[in-house]
């Protein structure tokens, strides 16, 4: 094989309806992972380039307070980009070229309604959502409001970004997205020490909205130009074929649930976060942010999941599922392992990243070396909730996620938090917030092993696939 060859079998769509499992697999993963990593350093950039600057710990704190609130108004794109994501898969994998480019287009005419409506929302929403979180300083309030206005005026980037992504994922395309939002990464680097020192918090955010903006550019070109797997028509977007466009919404919506959920219990934590004080809120933020490349194989091998089994659905092939998710269990537990072993020998260095009080640090490092364990657990609930979402089964990952989160996750971390109550912490200890952390995502992994063994979902498959998961 040819050097050109071997670069656009690598670089090129991944049909994983033939060949080894965990050949596929690690082909369409290894980027995907890489990308997931990359794009975790635009909120990870943000913070050390804030908390290293004259503004400190209350520009951490300003930036940290605005993630929740990002994440929640971002829904409606996630869950555009599951449902669009998983039909493609399945077209792709069914070799229904047609219907794979109405899909298409019906999923672009949703990125720009979907963009228009949230970047309305979120700049005039931002100031009552920042106040929800009951913020611990004037000056916090004031710098995440800026970050968050900023960021959804620019908001449509990252919704395109998302949903292109997905569905070049759902084609077998993991590498052209990483390669994209490389580019874009680097880019908000240098941007973000070009802003920061003028602009502030504000300049962090506009820094990640042009990256973002162009991420997004990029990868709606390379849509444009896979033309032997599909055609990017005019006509398509313009007039989008709307069952499609109401099964992609049917498929992304318990996602889109799922994520709303996990963002206002973030948000409803961020006031338990709050009143523990702004050392507590920097170090909140420093240890999500760790948390956010810690997590990175876990929802990589979760999307890659999805995708397997929805091209081999798409396909019929029945007999590649289970060898499919033996071996992305295998994947995930070994990184997520190797990742934690990290965490545990290196954590305080990785609080140093993004402040040198040492509160601050102290705070961060027993967050981290809390949920170190539950990333495991993490890993063993993705993979199982991905095989599902892949062979169409939505709704069952977003029970779990309701039942964890909502049911568990929140008023435990409120009980622990009363109960250890102290001079020195009126309002509660620090490590209720993790441990009730911790023990959502124990009880969410049992739970998906549970679900996924369960027999009723799986005769929603047709024919006989539902035999072989």
């Amino acid at each position: 094989m040819t050097m050109m060859n071997r670069l656009k079998n690598f670089f090129g769509v991944q049909d994983m309806t033939v060949g080894k499992p965990m050949t596929g697999l690690l082909k369409f993963s290894i980027p995907l992972l890489i990308g997931n990593l990359a794009q975790q350093l635009y909120n990870t950039v943000d913070a050390i380039v804030i908390g290293n600057s004259p503004w400190g710990d209350q520009g951490l704190a300003a930036v940290g307070l605005a993630g929740p609130i990002v994440n929640l108004l971002l829904v409606l794109f996630m869950g555009i980009s599951t449902g669009a994501s998983i039909l493609s898969a399945q077209y792709f994998g069914a070799k229904d070229r047609p219907t794979l480019n109405r899909c298409i287009g019906a999923s672009l005419f949703l990125i720009v309604v979907s963009g228009l409506i949230m970047t309305v929302a979120g700049y005039f929403l931002s100031p009552m959502l920042i106040d929800l979180t009951a913020p611990p300083s004037p000056e916090v309030r004031s710098g995440a409001i800026d970050y968050l206005q900023i960021f959804f005026l620019g908001i449509i980037g990252s919704g395109m970004y998302n949903i292109i992504s997905g569905i070049l994922r759902g084609l077998g395309d993991s590498m052209m997205p990483l390669l994209f939002l490389v580019v874009a990464c680097v880019l908000n680097i240098f941007l973000d020490l070009a802003f920061v020192n003028s602009m502030g918090v504000a300049g962090v955010a506009l820094a990640t909205i042009l990256a973002q903006g162009i991420s997004a550019i990029l990868c709606l070109w390379r849509l444009c130009h896979i033309r032997h797997i599909c055609d990017v028509k005019v006509k398509h977007i313009i007039h989008p074929d709307k069952p499609l466009m109401a099964r992609i919404g049917m498929l992304g919506l318990p996602s889109g649930i799922t994520q709303a959920i996990f963002s206002m219990s973030a948000i409803i934590v961020q006031s338990l976060t709050n009143s523990l004080g702004e050392a507590m809120v920097a170090a909140n933020t420093a240890v999500m942010r760790v948390d956010g490349f810690a997590m990175m194989p876990n929802f990589t091998f979760g999307t890659a999941a999805t995708t397997y089994i929805g091209q081999n659905v798409g396909a019929g092939r029945g007999d590649r599922l289970k060898p499919g998710i033996k071996a992305m269990l295998k994947l995930s537990l070994i990184s997520s392992s190797v990742l934690v072993a990290g965490i545990l020998l290196f954590g305080h260095q990785l609080i140093g990243m993004f402040t040198e009080t040492e509160l601050t640090m102290q705070l961060g490092v027993q967050g981290l070396n809390t949920l170190a364990f539950g990333y495991i657990c993490f890993s063993v609930s993705q993979v199982l909730q991905g095989s599902m979402r892949g062979a169409g089964e939505t709704a069952v990952p977003m029970y779990i996620s309701i039942l964890t989160t909502v049911v568990l996750r929140m008023p435990l971390a409120y009980l622990l938090a009363f109960l250890t109550r102290t001079p020195e912490w009126p309002n509660g200890q620090p490590a209720a917030l993790f441990v009730s952390l911790l023990v959502s995502w124990i009880v969410g992994m049992l739970l998906s092993i549970i679900s996924y063994r369960m027999k009723w979902w799986r005769k929603k498959l047709p024919g006989t696939l539902g035999n072989e998961l």
